[in-house]
């Protein structure tokens, strides 16, 4: 293994190391960087250039880099002796020197030339009037913890009094520069415990590490602070720290605080709770501390206790979330998170008609009602606790029981509060319902958890409450559109739970019923004048006919209302998104009304050739590319269900769709095409019988050259073939990607056991047939231009001889990794990117830039 490890850091020297060209190019970079009388350079060419040294320094320790180009170090002397140097010049440069002495060998050479001192000390820029500059502060940050990677470094830093710069960079007013200096503080901890630390681990004398100790007595210091911003600070540093590093001595370092972090759960001066539940719960999550006997649960149980719900939020959601917790924690952690939903119900009637969710409290009810009776707390309380009671709902397996038939109770009072359906005989439900009217933010959140809420058992008692909650909300004129298509997804849900219910228990009729109600409204909403409106009705019925069209109650109920005529109507919409979504919809409807043979239908209201005229029409003229987008997606949809007749029809179906697609404009069109000729030519392979499908039994050689040659007569008579071959010259890769992959399957199944090119050595073109012109024309790519059919020198695509030699003989490798080829292959190099530096500073002649 060390050998195997020693031969791919040799392997990846030898890719990174510097070549001749670009060590006799970097001086004259430098130079012009340096320059102060040159423009500034493109800051996306200085963050590659940095890559290239990282790429360089990583895998080879060594001094010579900055020996054997001294133009390094004069280039950070220079930018020294500068009065005024550009703020992004001097990051720059902070960052290269950082990465430089990345490594003890080229950090104790920097040392020499006194240029850390002057970069990262006191009298560096730290001293100057360009440090107010956020981009400096970054570029020194980020400089010390690339440079962080030794001993040598950490105590210059230490003696440096680097470590009181970084402490204050965490309060930085750029979040960046903070987030970057915690980020720093937590690396430099960690890295001077576990490299410097000689005593085997002792949990009751242990003896930390000079550096760690000065950074350990200021965060200690922090914590004692009366700055509410310090101790916030040290907090999300410890939270860092414990999130990233799991090793025992940071049980050590927790025992020295916690007696002081306890105290502000209690300590009302310190605003630092939300930050405090934060690193509880990542605590919680490190195995050191969910198994050890540190207090960390007592604590725990202690924040759910004293903090507020909006900031213990968090803390329940993710300890109901854990593996390893004790369940009194678990139980008081769902009270907590429940305790809003709870108080909504209590608020509702006076006295209490119906069991609430919880049997106790676990903190002061009172504060949950002032908060919701709050204006300016109530929405916001509701939110939190409803989006992580989805969170709860969307885990497979939950290691609390939920009550469920409470919660839902509990979330149609919240919606019926919200549209002002509900008149609350208790002062405190007054209040909320008040302060609920119209909420949009509420309303959409309960109708996200009730949608969870369907796939789980035991709610079934109020169904027929929940409709008519859920009815109100698709009648009201005054449901936005954004909670209407939350009420639509709901409905959708809670319909598909209502069939598998009536099918246990035989209540057909309240199923009519909802159905009934649900497609009267359906009918309005898809003749409303917001078009939002009509998109969101016409999406929900194709979900319903998505999960519901086996089911003859749906059916019937669909079929005997307006709303297939209304929905065949919106194709002509003005407003295409719309018509994308009714396209979508007339497709699936097609399932149901010409598609399904068992079904009687009465009369001649619906028409198969009309419906299919219609669809080919918006996919041929539509000027929108939406409507057509959604047409051949679900074309392909009715070819993969088998929905298109015999082979015959279907063959002359797709032949008119990949017609009128390989000349459409948009290319996610005529991607959508090939997706229709892959499913057809794997059908078409599979029904004769080809040895590329798997379902077919083994033919003799005389069957199976039988088979090969109809259905190479049926994608020629399709032209199939001048529109794959046309699509590999696509302009768009993917189009051509695909179209390659097509091609590449194709000759699979008619060469199964080779090609004739694999046997040409020479590998020439045979004379004849075109097949020369086709590759060359091929491998001019999205160059090509006026790519004909046939006649001429060209192919004739719908000649089955001529097309069995062009998937033989054509060199379908060499243009599949063509169109897999990056754009930017041609130059992508450190040296193609030095001259792109010096082109933009004016100092080579030809102007040959191509940033990379």
């Amino acid at each position: 293994m060390d050998a195997q490890k020693a031969w791919f850091i040799a392997r990846a020297r030898r890719r990174f190391a510097m070549t001749r060209e670009c060590a006799l190019l970097l001086p004259g970079v430098c130079a012009a960087l340096a320059d102060p009388r040159q423009p500034g350079s493109d800051d996306t060419c200085l963050e590659k250039l940095l890559d290239w040294f990282r790429s360089m320094t990583e895998f080879d320790p060594s001094v010579s880099l900055v020996q054997d180009n001294p133009c390094l170090t004069e280039f950070i002397t220079s930018i020294l002796a500068l009065p005024e140097p550009s703020p992004s010049i001097l990051s720059f440069t902070l960052r290269l020197a950082g990465i430089l002495a990345s490594s003890e060998n080229r950090f104790q050479h920097l040392q020499q030339e006194k240029l850390l001192v002057r970069l990262f000390g006191a009298d560096g820029p730290l001293s100057s009037t360009v440090w107010e500059d956020a981009s400096v502060r970054s570029g020194w940050v980020e400089g010390v913890h690339s440079m962080m990677q030794h001993q040598p470094a950490l105590h210059f830093l230490c003696n440096s009094g680097g470590i009181d710069v970084i402490f204050a960079l965490q309060g930085d007013p750029s979040l960046f520069v903070a987030s970057s200096a915690s980020r720093l503080l937590v690396h430099m901890l960690i890295f001077s415990v576990e490299s410097e630390t000689t005593k085997p681990f002792s949990a009751k004398d242990f003896d930390w590490p000079v550096c760690a100790r000065m950074i350990i007595k200021r965060i200690e210091d922090s914590l004692q602070s009366s700055s509410a911003s310090q101790v916030e600070q040290s907090l999300k540093l410890l939270t860092s720290l414990f999130s990233s590093c799991h090793s025992r001595w940071t049980e050590v370092l927790w025992l020295g605080m916690a007696k002081q972090i306890e105290s502000f759960l209690t300590d009302e001066t310190v605003q630092a709770q939300r930050v405090l539940a934060n690193l509880l719960l990542n605590m919680a999550w490190s195995p050191v501390f969910c198994d050890s006997e540190g207090g960390l649960w007592a604590l725990v149980t202690s924040a759910l206790e004293h903090l507020t719900p909006v900031q213990v939020g968090p803390l329940a959601v993710g300890i109901l979330r854990l593996y390893k917790c004790p369940q009194d924690v678990r139980i008081q952690a769902l009270t907590v998170l429940l305790q809003p939903m709870d108080c909504i119900l209590r608020a509702a009637s006076q006295p209490l008609e119906y069991a609430g969710l919880l049997d106790e409290s676990v903190s002061d009810p009172a504060t949950v009602e002032s908060l919701l009776s709050s204006k300016s707390s109530c929405a916001s309380l509701l939110c939190q606790t409803l989006a992580h009671l989805e969170e709860l709902l969307s885990l497979v397996y939950l290691r609390v029981d939920l009550p469920y038939t409470s919660l839902l109770r509990s979330l149609m009072t919240i919606l019926q509060f919200c549209n002002g359906f509900l008149s609350p005989a208790s002062p405190l439900g007054s209040t909320i319902s008040r302060i609920l009217i119209n909420c949009f933010r509420v309303q959409s959140s309960a109708l996200d958890v009730l949608a969870a809420l369907s796939e789980r058992k035991g709610c079934d008692a109020l169904i027929g409450i929940l409709f008519d909650v859920l009815l109100a909300y698709l009648e009201s004129p005054n449901t936005t559109p954004t909670v209407l298509k939350k009420t639509f997804q709901a409905t959708s849900k809670w319909l598909v739970r209502l069939h598998e219910l009536s099918c246990s228990t035989s209540q057909w009729q309240q199923t009519e019923k909802i159905l009934a109600d649900v497609f009267l409204v359906l009918q309005k909403r898809l003749c409303s004048p917001c078009w939002e409106v009509r998109d969101s009705a016409l999406e929900f019925l194709t979900v319903l006919i998505k999960c519901l069209r086996d089911q003859d109650e749906f059916r019937q109920s669909l079929l005997s209302s307006e709303v297939p005529r209304l929905t065949e109507n919106l194709l002509e919409d003005p407003e295409s998104y719309v018509r994308a979504s009714a396209v979508t919809a007339v497709g699936h409807l097609a399932f149901i009304t010409f598609f399904a043979p068992e079904l009687p239908v009465i009369g001649n209201q619906y028409n198969k050739e009309n419906t299919v005229a219609k669809l080919q029409e918006i996919l041929s003229k539509d000027p929108e590319g939406f409507p057509r987008r959604a047409v051949i997606s679900m074309f392909t949809k009715w070819l993969r269900q088998g929905c298109t007749g015999r082979m015959e029809d279907t063959e002359r179906f797709v032949s008119r769709v990949i017609q009128t697609v390989e000349h459409d404009l948009d290319w996610e069109v005529r991607l959508g095409g090939l997706e229709l000729v892959e499913v057809f030519c794997s059908q078409t392979i599979c029904q004769l019988g080809l040895p590329g499908c798997s379902s077919v039994p083994v033919l003799s050689a005389v069957t199976s050259s039988i088979h090969q040659n109809r259905s190479l007569q049926i994608f020629c008579r399709a032209k199939l073939f001048s529109f794959l071959f046309r699509s590999l010259c696509d302009c768009d890769k993917p189009v051509g990607q695909r179209a390659c992959d097509i091609l590449f399957a194709l000759r699979g199944n008619f060469y199964p056991t080779g090609t004739p090119r694999d046997s040409q050595e020479t590998g020439e073109l045979p004379a004849g047939h075109g097949i020369a012109w086709l590759q060359r024309t091929l491998r001019q790519g999205s160059l090509a231009q006026n790519f004909p059919t046939g006649g001429g020198d060209g192919v004739d695509f719908e000649d089955p001889e001529s097309m069995m030699l062009a998937l033989g003989t054509i060199d379908l490798e060499e243009l599949h990794d063509e169109l897999n080829r990056s754009s930017d292959h041609v130059e992508k190099s450190p040296q193609s990117l030095l001259q792109d530096i010096l082109a933009t500073v004016g100092t080579i002649e030809e102007n040959e830039a191509d940033c990379y």
